[in-house]
């Protein structure tokens, strides 16, 4: 499978926050935050900004005497016999925050093997998920999940997903023609996120932005009732931010 993707703000921001980590786990005493700027090469205000995400994840402390050191999340990560399970809660815990900070049921899909996959949900019973009355595997076409996935793929892997799964209409908003997706999806800018408005269901409102590493095609997403259509955008910007933790939990 070709892609299409190049990296995105948030591949880049959890690229330096690797980096980052990686200096503070060679310091088992602390380095400070000059030291850090020295060693990174990074400007003070991307630094000041990644100390704060890295804080706010539980990948790094600071002790009283300003340094910063290895926080639990990575200790637990680091000493976890299930790797795995501690990887998957830590990674859920983030989703679970962005819900509460978007008040919206919030998504993690990838696309493997010319499937689309989700494979994470963050919802709760004041925020619920949205009723996936059309498989999500077969509504590509329409949902922002599966426009966004199918977005990162080269024009023939694109072709062959939509000769396995032919455009349908979903509402009287669904593009069912492949030459009109082909052409949007083809238009369609990774730094922008991608909206589905009521075209997978009516009465809802879906945004979602590419989560991208090497050849690994995946996307976060958000769904609104259609009332609260008038954030969508702010939402998605939001979320588009967010996507720095979730890469990171993803690549550590």
């Amino acid at each position: 499978m070709a892609l299409k993707h190049e990296p995105t703000a948030p591949y880049h921001s959890a690229q330096d926050a690797l980096r980052v980590l990686e200096t503070v786990a060679r310091r088992s005493a602390g380095v400070t935050d000059v030291e850090l700027a020295r060693q990174t090469g990074l400007c003070r205000e991307r630094l000041t900004s990644l100390l704060r995400m890295l804080r706010r994840e539980g990948y790094i402390e600071q002790i009283t005497d300003g340094a910063y050191v290895t926080g639990e999340a990575l200790s637990r990560l680091g000493s976890a016999r299930d790797r795995d399970l501690a990887l998957r809660d830590k990674l859920q815990h983030t989703l679970d925050r962005l819900r509460d900070s978007l008040g919206a049921a919030v998504y993690i899909s990838r696309y493997v093997d010319g499937e689309i996959n989700v494979t994470g949900c963050a919802e709760s019973a004041t925020i619920p998920a949205v009723h996936e009355w059309v498989d999500f595997r077969s509504s590509g076409h329409a949902s922002a999940i599966g426009k966004s996935l199918l977005g990162q793929l080269d024009l023939n892997a694109r072709r062959d997903h939509l000769s396995r799964h032919r455009p349908a209409r979903l509402t009287s908003r669904t593009i069912t023609s492949e030459k009109v997706l082909l052409s949007k999806l083809d238009a369609q800018t990774p730094t922008v996120p991608v909206l589905d408005l009521q075209e997978y269901a009516v009465g809802t409102v879906c945004a979602a932005v590419p989560i991208t590493a090497g050849s690994s095609v995946g996307c976060l997403a958000l769904f609104l009732p259609v009332e609260h259509a008038h954030r969508l955008k702010q939402a998605a910007d939001t979320l588009n931010r967010g996507a720095a933790p979730v890469l990171l939990s993803l690549a550590i």
